[in-house]
């Protein structure tokens, strides 16, 4: 860990930094455990998916279609699409965890998520730190995130069979906003406003595609057109160097 013990100060201060997105999750956790229940999800597969999976747009997305009847290879596909994101965050965090041990990385890389990594980012962005307690922060952050997300689950599980229509109180939209509260201040650059668009383009004309094969479809093309406009940047800057 850079040379440095644990710092229990950091790690404290990665979960208060990250509160403020748990507050927005707890009512996406909630609805995630009624809903797998009202379609049919036992209480350990509801409760097994937070531990083993934890990634709430995945989970959602993965309960919808085995509800469903989708087929297991569209499951998969659609769900590994969604969770791309994932490597490219990893990617951008790599400069400063390829000088954490690689066991350590391991639980690391199971708890990212897009809350985890939008306050880590920021830290990073802002250089509040050279880096080095980077491990403690991070799993702070993503520590209490895990558990809130498992006991926002349980709750939901246990509330919903009691509250039969819980589903249709529209809570999800607290993660709705949390979102944009992530994303926004993140698009910095032509290649993550293109991809934005991108995404809200495609999923306005694909909503009513079956087994949510619009949001595979958009995330596909947003990844697309990101990577083409990024490379494009890329290309411009590299003949300006060399023409100066």
């Amino acid at each position: 860990m850079s040379g440095k013990r644990f710092d229990g100060g950091l790690f404290i201060r990665g979960a208060r930094d990250i509160l403020p997105l748990i507050l927005a999750a707890i009512p996406f956790g909630i609805v995630y455990g009624a809903m797998a229940q009202s379609l049919g999800l036992t209480h350990w597969e509801a409760m097994g998916m937070s531990l083993f999976v934890f990634a709430g747009s995945s989970q959602f997305i993965a309960v919808t279609l085995l509800a469903s009847a989708a087929a297991l290879p569209v499951i998969a596909m659609t769900v590994f699409i969604v969770n791309l994101r994932h490597m490219l965050y990893a990617a951008s965090l790599m400069p400063v965890a390829e000088k954490i041990p690689a066991l350590l990385r391991v639980p690391m890389a199971f708890w990212l998520t897009d809350e985890a990594y939008a306050v880590v980012a920021n830290r990073l962005r802002a250089k509040l730190d050279d880096g080095k307690g980077f491990y403690s922060y991070y799993i702070g952050a993503a520590l209490i995130m895990y558990l809130n997300w498992q006991l926002c689950t349980w709750i939901g599980i246990t509330v919903g069979e009691k509250v039969p229509d819980m589903t249709n109180w529209g809570l999800d939209v607290a993660m709705v906003v949390a979102f944009i509260g992530i994303v926004v201040p993140s698009l910095q650059h032509t290649a993550h406003w293109a991809c934005a668009v991108t995404s809200a383009v495609c999923i306005l004309l694909t909503y009513d595609w079956p087994h949510q094969t619009g949001l595979l479809f958009s995330s596909v093309m947003a990844i697309v057109v990101g990577i083409i406009v990024l490379k494009q940047q890329q290309n411009t800057a590299e003949r300006r160097a060399i023409h100066e």
